[in-house]
């Protein structure tokens, strides 16, 4: 048996050496993962202030941006000091209308608010998941209470907020006592409050079912709005307050777990007389193509608008577009027309507008257009080379923020000017040894047809390239819907994957980072494609027409190439060498899936079944057959296993298994376990470890 250890307590001293060696001429993956990335950005519905999250090299600390008196620039300013790599990840922000102040959550996971707060830096005391209170004028931020998904009144004297799965209040100052308004209704999401502030609306999903809440603040009552047999989602109060916009999903279990839903029973909008609680449709999906819900990457899936429109999202032309119908009902209108996705949208206070973010005309990058109301008008606001996104739109309804990268500057605040042009919020930003002049531009490619479908890559080629064969690495996005992008990207887990395959092609390796069949930015039927996944693992295909690509090219040893991925993309790295090691010499496995029918963590998720208990047998034993586990004979080629064992999304035993399995068959297989960290690694050391590591690996096996 071949395996290799690399032990929890060297491996920061590994990834120091490994990060630190950078090829000549090149730079090392300190300096590459130094800048910082903005996130969570956020407009003041009442001003024109800004406000988002800068990580530096694992320190998160919220900024501000108000309007320079007199000038149309922005000061920009830190309003926490944060000094540490802890771990304790920061958002949620809010403003706090007349209180020059904000809150934000500081803490816990995200994505799994209601587990055990996570605890990567291994603290003797647990650490906790609070809310904040931080007045503009900056000075100690003032603790209001534990929770998290805050929502603040318009009239800004209370915020509302979660707690272990009930709901509380809390006024928005020091030495205030939170109130407790209602208790045990589930898992809470979406607050949203009345206009005039005397009520809050909200989501209590309970496994197979959702149902929308309406609390008052004046007699402390509770009522459910026409609740149903499905999930009721994502309320929108109208303009005055009488009326509740509000999704209306069916309840379908999957069958076979990941895979694609073309279609499916049609979902609809719904509007609530808020007095009575009465509900009627105003909108239905078509059966067939854009019945399957499919929504916006922003916090709001419904825009009321002026003319009493509703505006959403849905594909039933097989794109992800805008359309509006009457909120008193009617036939709805297509806003977006073309062959292209929306995926960030944020509306003006006052209904005059829509800005979005889309890949209109650039399928690789994203940029923003202004939807204009009543009438409907569009107008693109950036183009170019640049990547703009999630834009937000400040209390005048006018001025507009975004975030925006490119190909040598990593996610940050900017504001759209008067004449079309971008201003970053935070200037001189980016710190002096960050190398954004040695790194290369990715090239976009489209592959090899396979099974009747084109899939895309971004091409990383070593600057500078000399002539003969050099090693390449293919890497795969996890989600699978994601999309990466021709330069830096908005999540942070995939600009610190484009930093590592920028790191990578200094080092002399062809990189290729693959989008691949299921994931998002080429329309519904690929992200939906037939047999993805535990349903027949057709994305597998992409991989293969990736390696047929690089096989083909002059300046690629098709003896050396290499796979590396995490999550969705640990699950294909893992798939291609056990299916094909004469292809892939190595790989590199992060918090992979490697078992679709055992899978631990998906065997129920919110107290639904993974598998419909009627589920054919042929279709479990696709899913099996669409798992890695079941290629493991196959499997000569070496790869490292890298796992968190606070994992919440990923089970951990997954990998156990796989490494397990790897050691009995005498497979080369390398581990590195990060205790008490999770799916989206909270420590930048946990980043250069793996990030370490994984260099390491790859110079050890294809570049000897």
């Amino acid at each position: 048996m071949a395996s290799r250890r690399i032990a929890a307590c060297a491996c920061g001293a590994l990834a120091l050496i490994v990060g630190g060696r950078a090829a000549a001429g090149g730079f090392t993956l300190e300096q590459v993962l130094s800048a910082p990335f903005a996130s969570e950005l956020i407009a003041d519905p009442t001003a024109r202030n800004f406000a988002w999250v800068e990580r530096t090299e694992g320190r998160r600390n919220v900024w501000l941006a108000t309007p320079r008196r007199g000038a149309a620039a922005f000061d920009s300013r830190p309003l926490t000091r944060y000094a540490d790599d802890d771990g304790q990840d920061v958002g949620e922000l809010q403003f706090i209308p007349g209180h020059d102040a904000l809150v934000y959550v500081r803490g816990g996971d995200f994505e799994a608010p209601d587990k055990p707060y996570p605890n990567p830096a291994h603290f003797a005391a647990p650490p906790q998941q609070n809310l904040w209170l931080v007045r503009f004028a900056g000075g100690t931020p003032v603790k209001l209470a534990e929770g998290h998904a805050p929502a603040v009144a318009p009239r800004g004297d209370r915020v509302v907020f979660v707690r272990k799965g009930d709901l509380y209040a809390v006024e928005p100052h020091s030495g205030a006592k939170p109130e407790e308004l209602v208790r045990g209704l589930g898992s809470l999401g979406s607050l949203r409050f009345a206009p005039d502030s005397s009520a809050i609306a909200f989501v209590s999903t309970r496994g197979d079912h959702g149902a929308i809440g309406l609390y008052r603040f004046a007699d402390h009552s509770l009522r459910w709005l026409d609740a149903a047999f499905g999930y009721d989602l994502e309320p929108t109060f109208s303009p005055d307050g009488s009326r509740l916009a509000f999704l209306r999903l069916p309840s379908t279990p999957d069958e076979v777990g990941i895979g694609p839903h073309r279609t499916g029973l049609p979902w609809s909008i719904r509007v609530a007389d808020v007095a009575t609680g009465h509900s009627t449709e105003v909108y239905r999906a078509p059966k067939g193509r854009g019945s399957v819900f499919h929504g916006l990457a922003s916090s709001n899936q419904i825009y009321w608008v002026r003319g009493d429109q509703l505006v959403f999202a849905a594909e039933t032309d097989g794109w992800l577009h805008l359309y509006s119908v009457p909120a008193a009902g009617g036939g709805a209108r297509l806003l977006t027309p073309g062959a292209f996705e929306i995926e960030f949208a944020a509306g003006a206070a006052d209904g005059s507008a829509i800005v979005y973010a889309s890949n209109a005309g650039d399928s690789e990058r994203r940029h923003l257009t202004r939807l204009s109301f009543p009438g409907g008008e569009l107008t693109a606001l950036s183009r170019g080379t640049g990547i703009e996104t999630a834009p937000v739109i400040a209390g005048d309804s006018t001025t507009i923020a975004y975030l925006a990268s490119s190909v040598r500057a990593p996610m940050h605040a900017a504001v759209l000017g008067a004449d079309g042009t971008g201003s970053e919020l935070h200037a001189g930003a980016l710190p002096a040894g960050f190398p954004a002049d040695a790194l290369v531009e990715p090239e976009p490619v489209n592959l090899p047809a396979r099974d009747g479908i084109v899939a895309h890559g971004d091409l990383f080629l070593p600057p500078g390239a000399a002539a003969g064969r050099r090693p390449a690495v293919i890497f795969m996005h996890g989600g699978p819907i994601r999309q990466m992008l021709l330069g830096w990207h908005y999540m942070d887990y995939y600009s610190n994957a484009y930093a590592m395959n920028q790191f990578l092609a200094s080092r002399g390796y062809v990189v290729l980072a693959l989008n691949y069949r299921a994931g998002i930015g080429y329309g519904l039927e690929f992200r939906e494609a037939e047999h993805y996944g535990a349903t027949g693992a057709s994305e597998y295909n992409d991989v293969l027409a990736a390696a047929e690509y690089l096989r083909g090219r002059t300046d690629v040893d098709p003896a050396r190439i290499g796979l590396w991925g995490g999550s969705y993309g640990g699950y294909l790295t893992a798939l291609g060498l056990a299916r094909n090691s004469e292809l892939f010499a190595a790989g590199i496995d992060i918090h992979g899936v490697h078992d679709w029918y055992h899978d631990d963590l998906a065997l129920v998720r919110n107290n639904v079944p993974f598998y419909d208990r009627d589920v054919p047998a042929s279709a479990l034993e696709t899913a099996w057959r669409a798992s890695p586990m079941s290629a493991l004979p196959s499997w000569r080629s070496p790869v490292l296993v890298i796992h968190g064992d606070d994992d919440r999304n990923v089970s951990f035993s997954e990998s156990v298994r796989l490494v397990t399995a790897l050691k009995e068959r005498g497979v080369d297989c390398e581990e590195l376990v990060l205790p008490d960290e999770i799916h989206d690694f909270l420590r930048h050391a946990s980043w250069l470890r793996v990030y370490g590591a994984a260099s390491d690996f790859l110079d050890r096996r294809l570049t000897k």
